[in-house]
């Protein structure tokens, strides 16, 4: 049994006790089951045999996770760098600013693109949430929160609404229209609801669910209509702070992130944590999916990018340089796959070349650190969000 702190969904009874009492979510082999904190505690020491003890239950995983590595090593037969030797070089990557989008008051704290390539939202320190055309840089719609720091903002999938959430522990729905004085406020639906700060949202493949991760330690799924929470997400061991959806031909699975220093996978469906990798030094700021969906990229504060293999079961490259000393924020990769874009705190945004592990540019522009960063769904673009207050759109030639 594991000693997570698990998010209390529901109040009712109990399906040990049958007491009225608020209840924790738990599946035990793919079947859920509502418990009491008490019959948990209770069900947590039924299985211990005599002479068991969580030291010695501790000391046991510990010597299995130390099996399971060495298992992994077995695999690692050749270096990503040694076999993409003969892969042809990289030219000069030559990105300009196309458009500065200048609005916010404060921190830019996250973006998404809509699917139809111009639209773009933002969120910020200052509890503003623009959503912006990018071509003419003018603000289409504007969202005040009723807090600060909006830590997350998400694009549906139809691109008829947007989701945000920070500091208030909420992630609240706008449904967009073409009347742009309309008040949004006024339609807005509260889905999601958190114990602690919101710190990232993403909808799944319909506009109809949206999953959330949280400072709670959590990530959960939720009915955007209902508000029904269908599916919480409990293995982390402190603030969820990252998490990215599987391309949607590779199944039912996200990536999490946190400040654990742990990326994990996700089963949609049944809840469990299928995979996990620790092999960072320092908090997981951005998570982001191989085009393919078979590998996951991360960006952390321990100045390093890295790419972790999900057939392989392991990291395959770092994406690193004894120069850089500051934390990497953000990270995406360019549609083909073969470029990684990270931003840093530095300011700057490095761009590595994903088979050979080298860099092949440094973006300046920002004048503070890059916080969030996003390549455009048709991938001739990427735009970069930073603490500078503003949104650079970035185009090569």
């Amino acid at each position: 049994m594991c000693d997570q702190t698990f998010l209390a969904i529901t109040f009712g009874p109990c399906d040990s006790c049958s007491e009225n009492r608020p209840l924790m979510n738990l599946y035990i082999k793919t079947e859920p089951i509502n418990y009491c904190s008490l019959c948990m505690e209770i069900m947590a020491c039924q299985g211990l045999a005599s002479g068991e003890t969580l030291k010695s239950l501790k000391a046991e995983s510990e010597t299995l996770r130390k099996k399971l590595e060495e298992e992994r090593k077995k695999l690692h037969d050749v270096e990503l760098e040694k076999v993409a030797e003969k892969a042809e070089a990289l030219g000069e990557l030559n990105m300009k600013t196309r458009r500065t989008l200048k609005g916010h008051g404060n921190k830019v704290l996250c973006m998404d693109w809509c699917k139809d390539k111009r639209r773009i939202v933002s969120s910020s320190q200052d509890g503003k949430v623009i959503v912006w055309d990018a071509f003419t840089t003018n603000k289409e719609h504007a969202v005040t929160m009723p807090t600060t720091w909006v830590m997350a903002c998400a694009y549906a999938p139809s691109g008829c609404a947007i989701a945000c959430g920070g500091l208030d522990n909420k992630c609240s729905v706008y449904p967009l229209s073409l009347d742009k004085d309309e008040n949004l406020s006024a339609k807005k639906k509260s889905v999601a609801m958190h114990t602690n700060y919101l710190s990232g949202c993403t909808f799944t493949n319909s506009d109809m669910q949206i999953l959330t991760s949280s400072g709670d330690g959590t990530s959960a799924l939720w009915d955007v209509e209902s508000g029904q929470l269908l599916q919480s997400f409990h293995g982390h061991s402190a603030d969820v702070l990252t998490l990215d959806l599987a391309p949607s031909e590779t199944g039912n699975t996200f990536v999490s992130g946190g400040s654990d220093k742990k990326a994990n996978v996700w089963d949609l469906r049944s809840g469990q944590n299928v995979q996990s990798f620790d092999t960072h030094d320092s908090d997981i700021n951005c998570v982001k999916y191989y085009p393919s969906g078979d590998a996951f990229a991360s960006a952390s504060d321990d100045s390093t990018c890295r790419l972790f293999d999900l057939r392989a079961d392991r990291e395959v490259s770092i994406y690193s340089k004894d120069s850089i000393i500051f934390g990497a924020a953000s990270v995406d990769f360019s549609l083909s796959g073969r470029l990684l874009f990270a931003g840093y705190n530095d300011y700057t945004i490095n761009v590595w070349d994903v088979l050979k592990g080298t860099r092949v540019a440094i973006l300046f522009g920002h004048e503070n650190r890059v916080s969030s960063l996003r390549v455009s769904p048709d991938g001739t673009a990427f735009c970069s969000g930073s603490w500078d207050n503003t949104l650079r759109v970035r185009q090569e030639g």
